[in-house]
């Protein structure tokens, strides 16, 4: 049975070509206060969803809570999905030598660069796929490295069973509010946890709004401090990062965003096809919704349809005050 969350989604942002509707994107966004209520919400933000790579920063918050002491870049880095850029390689590199590890202790799956620029240069040096230039290679060597301040295995690292696996999910449901309602396997082969919406949103909200020197404060000030280690240069979660005062965000496979503001509101959205082009969008409309300041409102809009290599549609979002949910029920479907 399709879940709430995606068969239940409103429609959130339209495909133009010319003056016509070509496609449309259903989405589901949980908006959640400070004091970790939903505020606001479309679709159905209480259904558990699979954050996939929004869920990095929780992870670290755990990773920091069993004692990784990483400088602030390389936690960046272990909160990323990176865009293998030569400063991206060399940190995972750096991270894994301090922990007396190499590339071959990596298990995550060999890729190549996540960057379209970077993985032309990659294949016309003739390189192969290899774990290190995968984007989530930072996260498994701190997983590693982890696992060596603990005295944990490290050839079992990626098992649902192994301590480090346990701590994950334990940390994901505290910052969460809730249980984790789903454990699988994902695209790198490290497990993925299942949270709904609003606990996505409500995690993020409490890690923006940390004490510095908290644990969940340490990974908020790494990611305001290095976005660009998060992502890459070209990345709009990056460009969010940079031009948002406070805030903090990660961006997810099957196109997932979540966000935390300094206040403690947390966002987080789902674009039910999976369709990466409608996610930035959506969450622009979302955050000029809420009132939140940003200089990166260009990058985040700008998804043009081409027609003979010429912008003649976009990308853009529906009206959000005719598809606002109520505890979870929507009023009214655009």
């Amino acid at each position: 049975m399709t879940p709430p969350a995606l068969a239940q989604a409103p429609v959130l942002a339209h495909v133009t070509r010319g003056a016509v509707v070509e496609s449309v994107h259903r989405a589901s966004v949980a908006v959640t206060a400070s004091d970790g209520s939903v505020l606001q919400a479309w679709g159905d933000p209480h259904d558990p969803v699979f954050p996939r790579s929004s869920n990095k920063p929780l992870q670290s918050v755990a990773m920091v809570r069993a004692g990784l002491d990483l400088p602030p870049h390389h936690l960046a880095l272990a909160s990323a999905s990176h865009s293998a850029e030569p400063f991206h390689l060399d940190a995972v590199r750096d991270m894994l030598a301090a922990a007396g590890l190499t590339e071959a202790d990596l298990q995550n799956t060999p890729d190549l660069p996540y960057d379209p620029e970077e993985r032309d240069v990659w294949i016309a040096a003739g390189r192969a796929a290899r774990s290190l230039a995968q984007n989530c290679s930072g996260k498994h060597a701190a997983m590693l490295a982890t696992c060596r301040v603990n005295g944990w295995d490290i050839a079992t690292y990626r098992d649902p069973r192994h301590p480090l696996q346990q701590l994950m999910a334990q940390t994901i449901a505290d910052l969460a509010g809730e249980p984790v309602a789903a454990m699988a396997v994902d695209g790198c082969g490290a497990p993925v946890m299942a949270i709904s919406l609003a606990g996505l949103a409500r995690a993020f909200g409490r890690v923006a709004a940390a004490d510095p020197g908290t644990h969940e404060g340490r990974v908020a000030d790494a990611i305001r401090q290095h976005p660009e280690y998060l992502g890459g240069t070209r990345r709009d979660v990056t460009a969010l990062i940079q031009g948002t005062q406070g805030v903090i965000a990660k961006d997810g496979a099957e196109a997932v965003y979540a966000v935390g503001l300094a206040d403690g509101r947390g966002i987080a959205l789902k674009i039910a096809d999976g369709g990466q082009r409608a996610r930035p969008v959506v969450l622009a409309a979302v955050l000029r919704r809420l009132g939140v300041e940003s200089s990166a409102y260009e990058r985040l809009e700008s998804a043009p349809i081409l027609g003979h290599g010429q912008p003649v549609g976009a990308v853009v979002a529906a009206d959000l005050d005719g598809t606002m949910s109520v505890g979870g029920s929507t009023t009214n479907d655009a």
